[in-house]
């Protein structure tokens, strides 16, 4: 039971600070009168891995209901009543049949746009992407039209080609054909995205505010405090929870930028960026799921690591680079350090979907509330091959689709078909996109 009903804009306040509020069931019917499909906001967001993965060790035995998921997908099964794999699609536009980046590069650059990604007068040209034609209608109701994110960017790697190579590995999302949206690499930067203004400052005024500077939620605890009193016990849990949740960020971030300086404060580094691949996915993904939480947007994408990464993963036991080891020309030891790395990739992305499976929605969850894809533009990273992608879709899409399942597709099925049927559940109709010949059976069983 709620005493009050919210505005879905509802905003805590205070001294120049502004926090968006999560789903509360106060909120209902201000969201039931909306055009938000089922009285729920719907997400719809990319997450994508590099340099292909090991199909042998992706692929479920079975087609239909899931039955014992295959080593890489292994850590998704707590969830895999809420995944569905997908066979058989294929990337036409990442293939060489006209002049381009090389394979990374197209591959990554067209993978959603559907476009072959070009050189040309204005030295980058792909297309418009999936997620900024949905942004450019879903985000008229959001703070943010929509959320790049990423973990590694090649010109600080030192291992970028050209400027125009670097474009097509370094992003996934185009507002034009011209126009690429770089992802938000620093926890910092995003953070501050979401929650202050201070991104615009160099490192050194950053850490001189910081020393005087309290968390976010001090600034609204008044407004906290009034807000409180008007809700039901059931929000008023929902709000706390949502809350600790910033506040551990808060710290998270503060840790890092701590760690950062004793490992080795004399590197022009990127300020607050964790020295751990598996804290920084955390991180990020950590706020990225109160952004979408608290309807900031329904829109993102999230390179995990740049297309044509050489990076290695000691962490796990591995110090060869991650493109080098996926040119193994089949040798054993090599392959089971390509799978031991997608395997690595799927095990922070699950840790991410129980946090998500965990935030209630009304009689939901937010991963009920979302179509999550994870792939690559490679299937065979050694051979560079353009059809059948890893892919999968984690959540129901607002009950949209029937997860649980493995759906094979006829060879050669464009990937934009997937991208058009999922514009359609997000309420933006096209008549088709890129390649697309039309709408992706299979996702539902109606």
């Amino acid at each position: 039971m709620t005493r009050k009903a919210l505005s879905r804009r509802t905003l805590l306040r205070g001294l120049g600070t502004a926090v968006a509020l999560p789903f509360l069931d106060a909120m209902a019917p201000a969201f039931a009168a909306s055009k938000v499909p089922g009285g729920r906001p719907l997400r719809m967001g990319f997450v994508y891995v590099p340099n292909g993965i090991d199909m042998e060790n992706w692929t479920p035995k079975e087609v239909g209901a899931l039955g014992e998921l295959p080593r890489i997908l292994k850590p998704l099964e707590p969830f895999k009543q809420e995944m569905t794999v997908l066979s058989n699609l294929t990337n036409n536009s990442g293939r060489a049949w006209q002049d381009g980046p090389g394979d990374h590069g197209r591959c990554c650059g067209s993978y959603l746009t559907g476009v072959h990604p070009r050189k040309s007068a204005v030295d980058i040209q792909a297309g418009v992407s999936c997620d900024q034609i949905v942004a450019n209608e879903v985000g008229k109701q959001t703070r943010l039209p929509s959320i790049e994110l990423g973990l590694e960017d090649a010109r600080q790697a030192g291992n970028c080609d050209s400027g125009y190579s670097c474009a097509y590995t370094n992003n996934l999302a185009w507002r034009s054909e011209t126009q690429p949206m770089p992802p938000t690499l620093n926890p910092r930067d995003l953070f501050e995205r979401l929650f202050g203004k201070d991104a615009h400052l160099s490192s050194e005024a950053r850490e001189q505010r910081s020393r005087f500077r309290k968390s976010v939620l001090d600034f609204v605890s008044e407004d906290t405090r009034s807000l409180m009193g008007d809700l039901g016990p059931t929000d008023q849990r929902k709000l706390d929870e949502y809350l600790t949740s910033i506040r551990e960020i808060e710290r998270q971030l503060q840790r890092a930028e701590a760690e950062n300086q004793q490992i080795d404060p004399g590197m022009d580094k990127p300020y607050g960026v964790p020295a751990d691949f598996a804290e920084h996915f955390k991180l990020m993904s950590d706020m990225l799921t109160v952004a979408l939480q608290s309807d900031m947007s329904r829109v993102f994408t999230f390179l995990m690591t740049r297309e044509g990464t050489s990076r290695p993963y000691r962490e796990i036991g591995i110090s060869d680079g991650h493109h080098p080891l996926t040119h193994h020309r089949n040798n054993p030891d090599w392959i089971a350090k390509v799978t031991q790395i997608n395997t690595y990739h799927v095990q922070q992305f699950a840790g991410w979907i129980e946090k998500l499976a965990s935030i209630q929605e009304g009689d939901g969850t937010l991963l009920d509330n979302s179509m999550i894809v994870y792939g690559a533009g490679l299937s065979d990273g050694n051979a560079h091959t353009h059809h059948d992608l890893p892919t999968l879709i984690m959540g129901r899409g607002a009950g949209t689709i029937s997860p649980g399942r493995r759906v094979l597709y006829r060879r050669e099925t464009p990937m934009t078909n997937l991208y058009v049927s999922m514009m359609d559940r997000m309420g933006v109709k096209v008549e088709n996109f890129a390649d697309s010949t039309g709408r992706l059976a299979g996702l539902d069983l109606s």
